[in-house]
């Protein structure tokens, strides 16, 4: 099991605060990794890192807007200056919008473009100094199943989210060299504020997804530990720049 000890190490976890983000940062801190949450929710912020720190671990937060660079860079020397290093990062912010394509506006789209890819590129980007500095580092990018199928209500997120794992791809190329670790986690219909309000909006998704999925539910945030620490372990030191499905079989039926 010391393949999987993350004691020592630090991790960032974007969007930490709820849903899938604070799945994995629970199977995180269950393995020893001080962790960081970012998240625009202070309230959100304060209530996981009590959860968090409540496991053993080291926890803190930061309230980020992380569609700026500069607010990425504060972000990554925040952690540093707390836990000593940068191990991990965990680009898991997202939003959708859902539309028809005819019906978003430009704004619409680059709203969540900047918030679901642009904003995974520019937190690797000022994660790879710290990276560097500590020997190496796992980056754990957040696809969806939206990564693979199409659905005419989700335009803009399926487009970052192809993007998402292609960019992971790219990254994993250019920084192996560097004993960094890139790779994406797809996960499939997860039950988190985000898509109970899918649910809300798009009549019979509820029933559709579970008749879908061989597992025969929705999957919940906790179901993405193993995956959170797979990824972020020594475990995967040799696996970079792939796409990890967790979904409870829905692309393999």
């Amino acid at each position: 099991m010391r393949r999987f000890d993350l004691g020592g190490k630090a991790a960032i976890v974007t969007g930490g605060n709820g849903g899938i983000g604070l799945g994995m940062a629970r199977g995180l801190a269950e393995c020893g990794a001080a962790l960081m949450v970012a998240g625009r929710d202070a309230g959100k912020n304060a209530a996981a890192v009590e959860e968090l720190s409540g496991m053993g671990v080291e926890a803190a937060a930061i309230e980020v807007d992380l569609t700026q660079e500069a607010a990425c860079k504060a972000m990554v020397q925040a952690t540093v200056d707390r836990f000593g290093r940068l191990d991990i990062l965990v680009n898991n912010a997202g939003t959708n919008i859902r539309k028809q394509p005819e019906e978003y506006s430009l704004e619409e789209w680059y709203r969540v473009l900047d918030t679901n890819l642009s904003s995974a590129f520019m937190c690797s980007q000022a994660a790879y100094p710290a990276m560097l500095a500590a020997g190496g580092g796992k980056i754990i990018m957040i696809g969806s199943m939206m990564t693979i199928f199409g659905a005419s209500f989700s335009g803009p997120y399926a487009a970052t989210k192809g993007g998402i794992v292609q960019m992971a791809k790219a990254m994993a190329c250019a920084w192996a060299k560097d004993n960094i670790q890139v790779n994406s986690v797809l996960p499939g219909w997860i039950d988190t504020p985000l898509t109970r309000g899918a649910r809300r909006e798009v009549d019979g998704l509820e029933e559709r997804v579970v008749a879908r999925t061989p597992a025969g539910r929705w999957g919940d945030p906790d179901d993405l530990h193993g995956s959170a620490v797979f990824l972020a372990s020594d475990a995967s030191n040799f696996v970079t720049g792939q796409s990890l499905l967790v979904d409870g079989g829905w692309t393999a039926w």
